[in-house]
Parts: C-alpha cells; structure tokens; sequence
C-alpha cells in the first residue's frame, strides 16, 4: 500500500496560504520596467523586423494579462492536468479525470487546463467552474473553450503556444497527466525536464493511466530501457514521477508531497526549505548521513526566517532547513523531500 499522510480537511473560509515570491518591491520593480523599456529602444535601434516585434509585442501582452489573471489566486495551490482533447466522456480516462478534478477541488485546488474538451474538459466537470482555470490556445480548428470555462474571468485565450507552456508550469504546484498525444508527450518532457534542471522548484508529477492500461506503462518501459539503460537519466531521476492507473494514488502523491514540505527557495547560495514541522535533531543527523552527496560544504541546519522573508508574515513561523546545494542532483533533491514527508508526516491506517 502507498504511504498515507494525515491531513486536516480544508476550511471552507480560508485558503491555501502559499508563498509570494510575487509580492511587489517597488523599488526593484521599478528598475525591471526601466529595463523592459531601455529592451525596446534597442530593438529600434536595432533595426528589428515587424515579424520579430509582433512576436514579442503579443506575447508581452499575452504575459502581462496572464499574470493580471493569476495575481488573485497566487497563494492557492494549483494543479494543471494536461490529456487528449480527443477523448469522449464514455471513456474511463475521461471519468477519472472527472473523479480527479472533484477531489482537487474538494482540497480547494484550483484546476488548471488547456480549457479544451476531452481530458481537459473532463477535469473542469470535476472541479466546477468556480476551481477551473483555462488557458486556451487559439487554432484555425478549434478556437472554443469548453463548457465549464467558457465566458469565464479565469479563462486566458492565446496565440502562442510557448507562453502558454510556461504558465502551465510556472503558475501551479502539480502536474498530472492522462492520455494524450504529442502535446502531452511534449508537456510531460518539458516538466520533467525543467524540474531535472532546477529551472522549475519541485513539485510533483502524476502519470495516469486508465484501470488496467498501459499508457503511461509503457511510456515508463521505454524510459527505463532507453533513457536510463543508455546513461542518458540518472536512476534518481525516476524519482521524479509516478506512474499509477488508481486516482486516490494520484490525488495522494500530490497532496503527500505537501504533507511536510512546503516549498522551497534560494537564498545567494543557499536553499532554503520551509515545512510544516520542526524536525527533530536526530531526524537532521540522518539528513545529513543520507544526503551528504548533495551538499556541496557544510551541513544541512534548522535555520531561522531568513531577513529576505521577513515581511512575508505568513511564512515567518515555518520551520527552516538550509544548506548548500549542489544544484546537480534534483533526482537526490526529491528523495530527500520525499523522507522528509514520509519519516515526519503522520500515517493513515490503510484502507482495508
């Protein structure tokens, strides 16, 4: 049986306080406009052509309004689920992308997709609409949002696909995928290999495949056989993902990762973990055995509310870990996170 984690049900009244790495500094903030503005005069005296300034124009706008519809919902969890918009409601990846987006909801998840039909359309039916947010990509073919987001304010219709992507990962702290075809393959890749890099913090990523398929399985055959039988991946990498064809695994490999750890952020050359609980010394002590081919000098320490977080009220009381990161191993970094919520977070006595 999978590892349970207790958690305390959501207070309707309340949401999930996450951190604000977004919060405005106008004295910073200032000196990025001047730049951004300063980057235009160089593209005139550059001599650009109108087919590169209409690239850069429209996906300006496109993130500048992005980022407007995201702001209000910055301090609650999100999770996007990517999957065929080909797949019909009678399919069973389609109910349990149903049965997903209703239990995320019901923890007061928003639920991100691509606000098309098949698997996106049939995570909204499971969230609602008021825990739905859409990010459409306009295509001759097919420019229509689904039912559940359509005329919506969290709806953002776009040009490009790119910045598409980046919201998709930058604006939310899971990612679960069903069946799909090449978007999904190349969304799969592109999270995983941002999170493998450390250009995106940790999160969890979920595979699903419907009862009894292979999808995903077979999709995992392959990147043991190729990318990790050839060297291409470390065997740590694997830890990276979940492949499971159950969706209470998948609700709980998400909701497990934030059982314990909260988040995470670097600090000159630090990396700072924050948590829910304080561990105990001799719980550090095993960090430190276990983890030390990840710490570059030093040790892994309880450390106080760093002065940079100072003003982010709401994270002051978490406890702190830090320590010098290689910013290598991301493979080894979930590991750790994963001990962490296992060794620390209080277990459910499985279902029988």
């Amino acid at each position: 049986m999978a590892r349970k984690h207790k958690r305390a049900k959501p207070d309707v009244s309340e949401s999930v306080v996450l951190p604000t790495e977004h919060e405005i500094e106008p004295d910073r903030t200032s000196d990025l406009v001047d730049e951004i503005r300063e980057t235009a005069d160089r593209l005139e005296r550059d001599k650009a052509t109108r087919g590169d300034l209409k690239i850069i124009s429209r996906a300006l706008r496109e993130f500048r309004y992005s980022f407007k519809v995201f702001k209000p919902f910055r301090r609650q969890r999100k999770v996007t689920v990517f999957g065929s918009a080909r797949l019909p409601p009678d399919h069973a990846a389609y109910q349990q992308a149903v049965e997903y987006g209703r239990r995320m909801a019901a923890e007061r998840w928003f639920v991100v997709t691509g606000a098309g039909g098949g698997i996106m359309e049939a995570a909204h039916v499971g969230a609602g609409r008021e825990w739905s947010i859409g990010l459409n990509i306009m295509l001759p073919f097919e420019q229509s949002a689904n039912r559940i987001i359509e005329g919506d304010k969290k709806l953002i219709n776009l040009k490009y696909f790119f910045t598409r992507k980046l919201l998709f990962v930058k604006e939310v702290h899971a990612i679960v995928l069903f069946a799909g075809g090449f978007g999904t393959q190349d969304e799969c890749f592109e999270s995983l290999t941002l999170i493998q890099t450390g250009k995106r913090d940790m999160m969890p990523v979920v595979c699903v495949d419907e009862p009894g398929g292979s999808y995903w399985k077979d999709w995992l055959a392959y990147i043991e056989k190729h990318l990790l039988g050839d060297g291409l991946i470390s065997p740590e990498d694997l830890s990276l993902f979940k492949v499971t064809d159950d969706v209470d695994e998948a609700v709980e490999e998400v909701m497990g990762f934030y059982s314990v750890y909260h988040s995470m952020r670097y600090v000159r050359d630090k990396l700072y973990f924050r948590l829910t609980l304080d561990p105990p010394d001799e719980f550090l002590t095993r960090l430190n055995d276990e983890f030390s081919d990840i710490v570059e000098r030093g040790r892994i320490q309880r450390v106080p509310v760093h002065p940079y977080e100072e003003d982010d009220e709401h994270l002051a009381d978490l406890p702190r870990l830090a320590f010098r990161f290689n910013r290598r191993d991301f493979g080894r970094l979930r590991q750790m996170i994963d001990l962490i919520n296992d060794e620390l977070g209080e277990d459910e006595p499985d279902a029988m």
